[in-house]
């Protein structure tokens, strides 16, 4: 999300949601970008707005863009979503750096959620990731983008748009993906505020000049400025990196699930609709998930989910010997953790365990 995921930028030292109410009255979240994380409230009592909520989403037919050269389709009941974040500077983003051509992912999350719907595994991808990129389309000319040796993650998105990230991650991982949610800076923000903010305990203080957030240790509600600066924070966390504000995008997703437990949102209608207008234009989605119905069918078989059962990792990485501002996959490691997801299994601790992703230290900024 920041003028570092430009080529320049270091890694190391800088670096649906629908409505359905429920008898306890509760929303339920879907983990979604960073950001997102994208809240989902289902639909009972606000049938009639169903046609102006569905004009409010863009969706992509990812299937039809990449064909049948994908992963196997594995229909065991799990789900796997690819989740980023568009760093495009146009528009209302304008404020957060200058637009250079093309948008990037710099926040890519795989949510993976159990056969049963019980529980979720969440990988998060650095931006500066430098993998194998397979060729594909643009989504812009139609043209054919060549694949590419040591292209950083987030390119990915930028050269060929949604299907080309959903097809680098295919690669990466074997794990064909079910769904595409993407959020960006400005429908984030409008969410957070929707929801009346939430609430973070830092541990020590938060003085970002590039993310504009300045905070004192102690708890904060924080709105969608707020944050939205918490979670492209890296300078007040561990070496200011990269690794450490995935991390505190982790945290903050956490909190985001805990806070929409104690929201009543269904004690006000226009509260409710608000909500769900300001979800709907927060997102583009793939075609699967492009209507408020179909957002509140996929929403409504993840009602088990909660912040407790949700474990979120980062993709095992290591520093490049020839560029530290750049990270690798650790080969092995990562292996373990895309067959934890392709077996459905709990991402075994030893996977992540030497992974340079690990000393991000939020821990020590955040509770």
């Amino acid at each position: 999300m920041s003028e570092q995921s430009r080529g320049t930028g270091r890694i190391r030292g800088t670096g649906s949601r629908r409505r359905k109410p429920t008898r306890r009255h509760r929303a339920k979240v879907i983990a979604a970008w960073t950001v997102a994380g994208v809240v989902v409230v289902g639909g009972a009592g606000l049938g009639y707005a169903y046609m102006a909520l569905d004009g409010n989403l863009s969706s992509i037919d990812i299937d039809a863009k990449l064909g049948t050269d994908r992963p196997d389709d594995v229909d065991d009941g799990s789900q796997d979503i690819l989740v980023l974040g568009s760093d495009s500077r146009s528009g209302d983003n304008g404020k957060y750096g200058q637009d250079e051509g093309a948008a990037r992912s710099d926040t890519a999350m795989v949510v993976h959620v159990d056969k049963g719907h019980k529980s979720a595994s969440v990988v998060s991808i650095p931006r500066d990731t430098l993998i194998e990129r397979p060729a594909c389309e643009s989504d812009t000319t139609g043209d054919r983008v060549p694949a590419e040796q040591r292209a950083m993650f987030n390119t990915a998105y930028e050269v060929g748009g949604p299907a080309c990230a959903v097809k680098t991650v295919e690669s990466m991982s074997g794990i064909r993906m079910d769904h595409y949610l993407e959020v960006d800076f400005t429908g984030f923000k409008k969410l957070i505020d929707e929801l009346g903010g939430v609430e973070i305990t830092t541990k020590t203080a938060i003085d970002d000049s590039k993310s504009h957030l300045d905070l004192e240790p102690g708890t904060h509600t924080l709105n969608g400025e707020e944050s939205l600066g918490l979670v492209r924070t890296r300078k007040s966390v561990g070496d200011g990196s990269d690794l450490g504000r995935i991390q505190l995008q982790q945290a903050f997703i956490k909190a985001l699930m805990d806070q929409t437990k104690s929201v009543g949102v269904f004690s006000s209608p226009k509260k409710l609709y608000g909500l769900a207008d300001a979800a709907t234009k927060a997102v583009t989605t793939d075609s699967g998930l492009g209507s408020v119905k179909k957002l509140t069918g996929f929403a409504n078989g993840l009602k088990g989910l909660g912040a407790d059962n949700v474990h979120m990792v980062t993709l095992p990485v290591e520093y490049d010997p020839a560029d530290p501002n750049r990270v690798l996959p650790q080969e092995k490691a990562g292996r373990q953790v895309w067959a934890a997801l392709k077996n459905d299994r709990p991402i075994p601790a030893s996977a992540t365990e030497k992974s340079a992703g690990d000393k991000g230290d939020a821990d020590k900024v955040v509770e």
